[in-house]
């Protein structure tokens, strides 16, 4: 073989190497959605309430799914905090921390990180925007009580969508130090709202929604949690440079708190309506990664029988949790998982070099 051919063999080769990186593709939007304390058996119980005739759950049709470890650093058993921060930042903690280390050193979460890459950013949930899982995401804090603290920070990150409860931590009465959070917001830009119609038509790039003084009701006339996330993906995929989204259904952890079958089937619907308007966004395009899983389980949930369940304890389980993925790089998430991994390769599939890391100087 002569040179001129070996050469053009190597080429060939090189070239068939390096198709499957060719073919990968980095997300340019994340749409993180997390079902608090929803184990597989909520799942099973929301599936099995629709009947067999039925479309299955919108979860059902993401095509990757991998099992989440879900311990904290000083627990079996995690709490939302500490869940939320492994979720958020890559790093475990101790239950009732809020993206900061056992001795305090706050971590980056991965929505500061999309900041830095330009990205907009939001958070949706049905508890308080101030609660322990959109909190890991957008504040550092020891406590995941001081609420208050965790308003103020989001404000002052300026973070672009904000959805949920939780107006009281925000309004000038209530709020620590009596700031009058919502004012600075629309000082700021903002379009404040605080009913589904302000929601519907609201325009603009930056958007602080709070439908309740506490958690929602999940009633009308509130906006849906659907409803929220698909204005929030409206506003946040304006952005030429993509954005990352964290969706919350919270109350699926209050009612298996109760142990509320009813209840439970009830928000775990609901979100999972919300994974529909996800993956509605994301089937139209390819540079969406849909990402649908749970912090924890709560309630120790057992279905027993056609029309009976058990419930093994009033507080959160230790088991592993489900993960469903859609979109580039949603091989990624597949088999056996720490929750740890989750931000991580999110980072690595937008190319981040250092992460997790602190953010102590």
């Amino acid at each position: 073989m002569n040179q001129r051919a070996v050469r053009l063999f190597t080429y060939i080769l090189i070239f068939l190497l390096a198709l499957p990186c060719l073919g990968a593709q980095s997300p340019r939007n994340v749409i993180l959605m997390i079902g608090d304390g929803m184990g597989v058996a909520q799942i099973s119980l929301a599936r099995l309430s629709l009947g067999s005739s039925s479309q299955p759950l919108f979860m059902d049709t993401l095509p990757y799914a991998a099992l989440v470890q879900t311990q904290s650093a000083n627990a079996v058993v995690t709490d939302s905090a500490a869940a939320g921060t492994a979720l958020a930042t890559g790093y475990k903690t101790n239950n009732g921390m809020i993206s900061v280390l056992p001795d305090g050193t706050p971590v980056e979460t991965i929505l500061e990180r999309a900041m830095k890459l330009r990205k907009s950013v939001g958070l949706v949930t049905t508890t308080t925007i101030t609660h322990a899982t959109p909190a890991a995401f957008g504040a550092h804090v020891t406590s995941r009580g001081d609420e208050g603290d965790i308003a103020i920070q989001y404000m002052e990150k300026k973070i672009d969508v904000l959805l949920g409860g939780g107006r009281a931590m925000f309004a000038p009465k209530t709020s620590k130090g009596g700031r009058d959070l919502l004012g600075d917001a629309e000082r700021a830009g903002y379009v404040v709202v605080d009913s589904r119609d302000g929601l519907l038509s609201a325009r603009g790039s930056k958007l602080l929604g709070l439908f309740q003084d506490g958690a929602l009701t999940t009633d009308p006339p509130e906006p849906s949690l659907a409803e929220m996330t698909e204005k929030a993906i409206e506003i946040l995929s304006a952005d030429r440079d993509g954005f990352f989204l964290m969706v919350e259904g919270g109350q699926i952890d209050w009612r298996c708190h109760d142990n509320d079958r009813v209840g439970a089937v009830k928000q775990v619907l609901q979100f999972d309506l919300a994974v529909g308007k996800a993956l509605e966004f994301a089937r139209g395009r390819e540079d969406t990664l849909v990402i649908v899983t749970a912090d924890h389980e709560t309630g120790g949930l057992a279905i027993t029988g056609k029309d009976s369940v058990s419930w093994g304890t009033k507080g959160h389980s230790g088991v592993a949790v489900p993960l469903f993925a859609y979109g580039p790089g949603a091989e990624s998430f597949s088999g056996v998982l720490d929750n740890t991994d989750v931000p991580r390769r999110i980072a690595k599939l937008w190319n981040v070099k250092r992460f997790p890391q602190t953010l102590k100087n």
